[in-house]
């Protein structure tokens, strides 16, 4: 059942949306997340083609350091609000895809757990664990009360 609401203040009228951008976290309008892994999808390929130019003319830890500034920069934004979102898994195979094809340049039948803990970088699953302590530790006001 869709309702047409019509919102308005002096005379100006909101458009509805099918989707909208808050805080960087792209949602549509049943609060799915589905556009903004799309969103994130196309920027983390984009780090894949950078990673992959750059490993020809640079050493290992720099490779590294791209990672981290066009990759993990970009997954790990907003990774609270979509980090267990049911495509997230897309998410996590673009990151294999960079950690073991591109920066360790095995084949796809590769186990990954071990090059993960070799170039100390966390899959996105333990980051999303992570970020969730960090921000419960950050906010335990709100979460523990003190009686």
């Amino acid at each position: 059942m869709s309702v047409n609401l019509k919102i308005g203040f002096n005379n100006n009228f909101i458009t509805n949306s099918s989707y909208t951008k808050f805080v960087g976290v792209t949602m549509n309008n049943t609060l799915s997340l589905n556009n903004h892994i799309d969103l994130l999808m196309k920027k983390l390929s984009k780090a894949c083609y950078i990673i992959r130019n750059a490993k020809t003319s640079i050493s290992a830890s720099s490779l590294k350091v791209i990672y981290y500034a066009f990759f993990y920069s970009v997954m790990s934004y907003g990774i609270i609000f979509w980090g267990k979102s049911s495509h997230s898994s897309i998410i996590f195979r673009i990151q294999k895809k960079i950690v073991i094809r591109i920066m360790e340049g095995c084949g796809n039948r590769v186990w990954c757990r071990n090059l993960f803990k070799k170039l100390q970088i966390l899959p996105l699953t333990s980051q999303y664990m992570l970020s969730l302590l960090m921000f419960v530790v950050q906010n335990k006001i709100f979460f523990f009360n003190k009686q």
